[in-house]
């Protein structure tokens, strides 16, 4: 298939990678205000940044073309992009982290809110660590293993760097050169504490998911999730 690289910064060079040793061809590769035809792609596969992620998804889905979107730090428009997307019958797939591992982490991080909702001797915490590049805090896995622990808990909120309320989760968001990003899950009593952990050891396994989610969206229309292209649901 025929691949837009929206960004082309060190994610969009390892999509490039890994695009080209599964078949794949880049005709249009992008880290700015280029011109470009997205209607010569036939996918498009957008790791931007947050000020252009929102008109590049747009594009897309108004020229018919199905767009995979890793860039964070844009969401407050993403049930207008879902909108858009139902209106013009086009295809989107969001994810926080593209990682197949990561995917099956907020599996594994929804289950185990569940079982420890009862246990209110915990108090739960997310931490997340990423390279000093890195331009949103906390990171979208992060605030998407939040949304998780929400949704199976009577937890109602994240908070970055601070616990004003028990009923917050509390998220420490820490920046180090070369990290490409350690993701922790805390519960933590006075007797014992309980962990789960990714740590992702470089940025190959977010391409690839990227790259595999691209191959499933084609020929589809909807909003989808990395639960449906790994058939997790």
């Amino acid at each position: 298939m025929k691949i837009a690289l929206l960004g082309y910064g060190r994610m969009g060079k390892e999509i490039e990678k890994i695009a080209l040793q599964r078949g794949h061809e880049i005709v249009i590769k992008t880290s700015g205000k280029e011109d470009y035809n997205i209607s010569d792609a036939d996918v498009a596969i957008d790791f931007s940044v947050p000020s252009s992620a929102f008109n590049n998804i747009t594009n897309c889905i108004n020229n018919k073309i199905p767009v995979v979107s890793g860039t964070t730090g844009w969401l407050e428009h993403y049930n207008s992009v879902v909108e858009l997307c139902n209106e013009k019958k086009g295809a989107f797939i969001y994810a926080s982290n593209f990682s197949l591992g990561v995917n099956v982490f907020f599996e594994l991080n929804k289950q185990l809110s569940k079982m420890m909702n009862t246990l209110n001797q915990y108090n739960v915490s997310i931490e997340e660590i990423h390279h000093t590049q890195k331009l949103d805090a906390p990171s979208g896995t992060a605030i998407t293993l939040a949304e998780g622990i929400i949704e199976n808990s009577d937890k109602t909120a994240w908070e970055l760097d601070q616990k004003t309320s028990e009923n917050n989760i509390p998220i420490s968001a820490i920046r180090t050169p070369e990290v490409p990003g350690t993701h922790t899950v805390t519960y933590n009593s006075e007797i014992d504490t309980i962990d789960i952990k990714h740590t992702a050891h470089n940025r190959q396994g977010f391409a690839l998911g990227a790259v595999v989610a691209a191959e499933w969206l084609i020929s589809k229309t909807g909003v989808y999730t990395m639960r449906d292209v790994l058939n997790l649901g």
